[in-house]
């Protein structure tokens, strides 16, 4: 059964490089860090849903909101292929219903703050704006693009951050929430500029304070298209010496 139905648009994605071993306690038994050109990454992703429908049905007030999250990537080899998925540290939205429905059926990490999203358009080029209220203090990201779409380039460092399809959710040491996320290849909007005023560690905890001195090693803006949320399962591992004598 589909989850959720949705459009995620206007993703704007700060990607920074961050040692694995920072990770470590939050990647999902079953799982591995993704690796791109011997690079681990961390993004802090910002967007807006559009058009939600969780099991078939529009929730009033609930339809179109913000999202900013911070993510890092895994993989899993299930039946001879690689599955390439994401893990969310945390996901910001501004509706408590939601928050509930995913810390409660999928054991996510959602918080509900206040939110606010804006799109200034010029003649030359779009800014994209999100913004979120943590205590008095409002945390802002902020992109400046151009106005033209690219296709996002096989094997590229914006393909590597975009195409992961399955989300992956640590519950303990030995179990695992899976789920798979559908959609078309996105396209892009060229970066001209960009802006972060955040404090991460009040926003992210003692963990992930660094950020906060380090610049993004790329910025992208994807436009994002129709998804779907479907196939959650729970993936149990057995401890190797249980494994060994079944």
């Amino acid at each position: 059964m589909n989850f959720l139905k949705a459009e995620w648009k206007n993703l704007a994605l700060f990607n920074y490089e961050v040692d694995a071993e920072i990770l470590e306690k939050y990647l999902p038994a079953g799982t591995e860090i993704d690796i791109w050109n011997n690079k681990c990454y961390v993004s802090l992703v910002g967007f807006m849903f559009k058009n939600t429908k969780v099991l078939g049905l529009k929730v009033p007030f609930h339809i179109n909101f913000e999202e900013v999250n911070l993510r890092f990537y895994v993989k899993r080899f299930e039946n001879g292929e690689w599955k390439r998925g994401v893990v969310f540290i945390k996901e910001i939205v501004p509706k408590k219903a939601i928050t509930f429905i995913a810390n409660t059926l999928y054991q996510e990490h959602y918080e509900t703050q206040k939110m606010r999203h804006e799109i200034i358009a010029n003649k030359n080029s779009n800014t994209f704006i999100y913004q979120w209220k943590n205590d008095k203090e409002w945390s802002t990201i902020e992109i400046e693009t151009k106005k033209d779409l690219s296709k996002i380039e096989i094997d590229s460092e914006a393909e590597f951050i975009t195409e992961h399809y399955f989300g992956y959710t640590k519950i303990n040491e030995e179990t695992t929430f899976e789920y798979e996320v559908t959609h078309p290849r996105w396209e892009q909007f060229e970066v001209l500029n960009h802006q972060i005023d955040i404090d991460f560690e009040k926003n992210y905890g003692r963990d992930f304070g660094f950020l906060q001195t380090q610049k993004p090693i790329s910025i992208f803006l994807a436009e994002g298209s129709k998804i779907t949320v479907k196939n959650k399962r729970k993936i149990e591992l057995i401890p190797f010496e249980e494994e060994l004598y079944a």
